[in-house]
């Protein structure tokens, strides 16, 4: 093994009680990820423990270069941090790094002004605000968020596995597909899903999608806001390692737990490939992507749980225009009505029909109590705005 490699993997906690941090934020384009690490002295299990942070705002379009520190923050903080003034970057929530392993932590945060306000493309805060109110806790909101994305090569822009400049075979095989002609990017794939396991993300499984090079995980249930989280770190782990995979995988299984670290962006570094979070990355016949979102209330879990469902889907109905104009960018590429899609501009519902905007599922139909799925999200969507806001329409908002 290369010294590079064995470098690496050094264990800090044989030699010292010193952890390494890496705090995770969103960037100016409100799909970005941005990370930065640091030293902290010992191993950390509150986010509230860990101190704030600042960063340049001007170079992640967040702020003018004459006033570029932006600070994240943890929520519990925001208050006494607004009245001292200070420049910040605090804490939310905290993952075990699969890649440093031993007690380094990834931090995910949110973003403030100086002055303590949110900005703009920090929607954690909204959300936080609603999963607080006491009607929506009450109901303990349960999401299951099915992030699709596609694998792209990476200097051509183009699917994992398809022939440069040409196509590959229609649709049809490729869907949970088995073998070197209909599956591509496994390796990528279950690398991620381990180390999402290890972070403590709350992953539930994946599969290869209809489309081939794209793919899909699915989180939860995860409750109120910690779903929003766990996506996102998700997604930083598939887009964010270095390192070529094909090392990786030659490790011994004493470090094979270098694979995992925060979620699927770093993953896709490590293999030197693309992640597409876009709508429909290639237009045409071929579906596009989204992130179906399953949700459930405690009185929809509880007998006779079918009546608060329908009244759950009426009220998003009233309010499709909203819903659609928050659930992600370039989603009128995807919402046709073809290619297990709904038309945008029409809403609809249906047991067992993925050709709707909620599916209702037959077990959820034939017990009276259960979930249902918002088929409108886009995969590029951001899931604090779509949680908190299918919570706020189904639970607060009275028409």
């Amino acid at each position: 093994m290369s010294l590079l490699n064995d470098l690496i993997n050094i264990n800090l906690s044989d030699s010292s009680e010193k952890i390494i941090a890496e705090y995770l934020w969103i960037g100016g384009s409100g799909m970005d990820l941005r990370s930065k690490a640091r030293t902290l002295p010992g191993p950390v299990t509150d986010p509230a423990k860990l101190p704030k942070w600042n960063y340049d705002g001007s170079s992640t379009g967040q702020a003018p270069g004459d006033d570029s520190e932006i600070l994240t923050a943890a929520i519990s903080d925001i208050l006494v941090l607004y009245f001292l003034n200070l420049d910040w970057i605090s804490p939310q929530s905290i993952f075990k790094d699969p890649f440093r392993k031993g007690n380094n932590i990834l931090v995910m945060c949110d973003a403030y002004t100086p002055a303590g306000e949110p900005i703009p493309t920090n929607k954690r805060f909204n959300a936080a605000q609603i999963f607080s109110n006491p009607a929506v806790a009450a109901e303990v909101p349960w999401y299951g968020i099915e992030q699709e994305y596609t694998l792209l090569q990476k200097d051509i822009n183009w699917p994992l596995g398809w022939p440069v400049g040409g196509f590959p075979g229609p649709q049809g095989p490729y869907y949970c597909g088995v073998g070197a002609d209909k599956s591509f990017g496994r390796d990528v794939v279950d690398a991620h899903y381990k180390a999402c396991l290890y972070a403590g993300i709350n992953i539930s499984g994946i599969n290869g999608e209809v489309m081939p090079g794209q793919w899909e995980f699915q989180v939860g249930p995860s409750v109120g806001i910690s779903a929003g989280d766990e996506v996102w770190v998700a997604r930083y782990i598939l887009e964010a390692c270095t390192v070529t995979l094909v090392n990786l995988f030659s490790f011994s299984m004493e470090y094979s737990n270098v694979l995992l670290r925060s979620a699927m962006q770093r993953i896709a570094e490590i293999a030197g490939v693309v992640v597409s979070f876009d709508p429909k990355p290639i237009p045409g016949d071929w579906n596009g992507a989204g992130a179906h979102t399953n949700y459930s209330t405690k009185s929809m879990r509880n007998e006779g749980g079918i009546a608060v469902i329908k009244k759950a889907i009426e009220k998003l109905g009233l309010r499709h225009k909203e819903h659609i104009a928050a659930y992600g960018e370039g989603n009128e590429r995807r919402l046709t009505g073809r290619h297990e899609t709904a038309d945008i501009h029409t809403f609809s519902w249906g047991v067992a029909n993925r050709g709707a905007s909620i599916r209702v599922g037959r077990d959820t139909e034939k017990e009276g109590k259960g979930y249902f799925e918002d088929r409108r999200p886009a995969s590029n969507m951001d899931p604090y705005v779509v949680t908190s806001m299918i919570a706020e329409t189904t639970i607060l908002w009275k028409p």
